[in-house]
């Protein structure tokens, strides 16, 4: 590599844990900024539907390449402060993006400008292609989510002999992507790589793609059933919403309402089932029963939705 740097399993597991991370922290952000829409049949309402979506699929994927590598991963609350967004330094990027997408704010909200520019940002394309990126002691320091993932298909790669296939892998998907034809990894060694690299190309190109972020979205990583400007990344997507001459209606809400109020009863509501969420998670990726996870989802949107409605920006732990 270019720095120097092998790869050791304590290492990759440490990228693939926080790929996850960055996955799920993803959801109640963009999931909150669509339900701040009062409109459910408006552009933006369903771009951002159809982005929430896939980021279900991308925890899946991610959490199939950890459990392959002997990680089985753990699902942590997500943390909104100030303008930290999990392991990305923004600024490390060629352009350096937050010049354009400012202000920004990573704290739980409306979709608003400072969201919809975070959300710009978080699927930012990876500009500066062409290179074999660096192996990071601190996972913080990529520029965008396209480098972090090149840089654990470098560790993944160097570390394939490590692979062990049908280790609790996940395929909750399958009926939304007719054309996605191997989102586990059922092999072992070198004959698994080829899995975990199609299982990361899809997080990668779903999102932001490569280089301009204007390339289509293969038909391989279409969702079939419910999919919504498909052939778009979500870069894509959020810049569409970013440049609408007049964005849809939102609601308002305030992030600590007083204790027996019903904004605060919906946080509440909400605190609590994303938790159960949460460890619902993780019991599917150690291959244990999760209960009705099936339901999970709906139940988050609507105790997101009643914050909103009830004046209170919804809150997650």
């Amino acid at each position: 590599m270019s720095n120097g740097y092998k790869w050791d399993i304590p290492h990759l597991k440490t990228h693939l844990q926080y790929a996850v991370d960055l996955e799920l922290w993803t959801i109640p952000f963009y999931m909150s900024a669509m339900y701040s829409v009062k409109d459910p049949s408006s552009v933006a309402y369903r771009l951002i539907q159809s982005v929430v979506y896939q980021e279900m699929l991308h925890v899946e994927l991610a959490g199939n390449v950890a459990n392959s590598y002997g990680i089985s991963p753990a699902f942590s609350a997500p943390v909104y402060q100030g303008k930290y967004i999990p392991h990305l330094n923004f600024k490390l990027d060629i352009p350096n993006p937050t010049k354009k997408y400012h202000p920004y704010s990573a704290e739980i909200g409306p979709l608003d400008e400072k969201r919809i520019n975070a959300m710009c940002l978080i699927e930012y394309p990876e500009w500066d292609t062409g290179h074999q990126p660096d192996l990071k002691e601190d996972v913080s320091q990529y520029g965008s989510i396209g480098e972090f993932y090149d840089a654990v298909e470098v560790g993944a790669t160097q570390l394939a002999d490590n692979i062990k296939g049908n280790i609790n892998q996940v395929n909750a998907f399958q009926y939304y992507y007719n054309n996605f034809t191997q989102p586990t990894i059922t092999k072992n060694g070198v004959q698994g790589l080829s899995q975990v690299m199609n299982l990361i190309k899809a997080i990668v190109d779903q999102g932001e793609g490569k280089t301009a972020g204007d390339v289509d979205v293969q038909n391989e990583y279409q969702n079939t059933a419910d999919g919504f400007y498909e052939e778009w990344s979500h870069y894509k997507k959020f810049t569409f919403i970013r440049d609408l001459e007049q964005r849809p209606i939102t609601y308002s809400g305030v992030p600590n309402p007083e204790p027996g109020t019903p904004g605060y009863e919906a946080q509440q509501i909400l605190i609590k089932n994303f938790t159960a969420f949460r460890e619902a998670m993780e019991k599917l990726f150690r291959g244990e029963d999760p209960g009705r996870f099936d339901s999970c989802m709906a139940t988050l949107g609507g105790n997101i939705l009643t914050c909103w409605q009830k004046g209170a920006i919804p809150k997650f732990s």
